[in-house]
């Protein structure tokens, strides 16, 4: 009995990545049964195997049922250009279109974002105050009518009378009065 025949499978993209240094360099790499083969374009046009310095160059390396494919592109490319990595078998087709932007551009962008994302919460700051600052004047209020309350308090006669202990001038026993003579009366009854 011979060895089984392997699962026929599409081609389909297992990873991709895209890198700027002097050239801008992008790779793709695919699986299938069989073994996809993988083509390149640049703004439409198909990028061949064996290109020059001055354009575009492709390297392709596989092993069993998989395939990578590596695009370098000389000097700096244009924004707006769109890479397709493409891989094919006769199970089916698998792409991944790339579309080139500026590095200057994503940092315009994120810096307008930035500068809007903190007016925007500048405003609601701002904006939380104010419906807040009734509140706090309220409050800061209320106090003060209490510490203006508890001073008037304090200065009213009638509260100061009735903080004042009381002091009679009825003897403590009714009916016994006591008289102390002076001294001097007392030598006198004395004698």
């Amino acid at each position: 009995m011979g060895a089984p025949l392997p699962q026929l499978a599409p081609a389909r993209l297992l990873h991709s990545s895209c890198s700027l240094e002097q050239t801008l360099q992008c790779s793709c790499s695919f699986q299938g049964v069989p073994m996809p083969s993988v083509q390149w374009q640049v703004g439409g046009a198909l990028v061949g195997v064996n290109g020059t310095d001055d354009s575009p160059q492709v390297t392709s390396t596989t092993l069993g049922p998989w395939a990578n494919s590596t695009l370098r592109l000389p000097g700096k490319p244009e924004i707006g250009t769109r890479l397709l990595c493409e891989a094919k078998n006769e199970n089916g087709t698998h792409a991944l279109s790339i579309l080139l932007m500026s590095g200057s551009l994503v940092s315009q962008n994120f810096m307008k974002g930035l500068i809007q994302g903190v007016v925007y919460g500048a405003t609601a700051v701002t904006l939380l105050f104010l419906c807040l600052l009734p509140l706090l004047v309220k409050h800061v209020r209320m106090k003060q009518a209490k510490k203006t309350a508890v001073i008037r308090a304090k200065k009213s006669p009638k509260v100061k009378a009735s903080q004042e202990p009381e002091m009679s001038l009825k003897p403590k026993e009714p009916g016994k009065s006591t008289i102390a003579p002076s001294p001097e009366r007392q030598e006198k009854q004395d004698q």
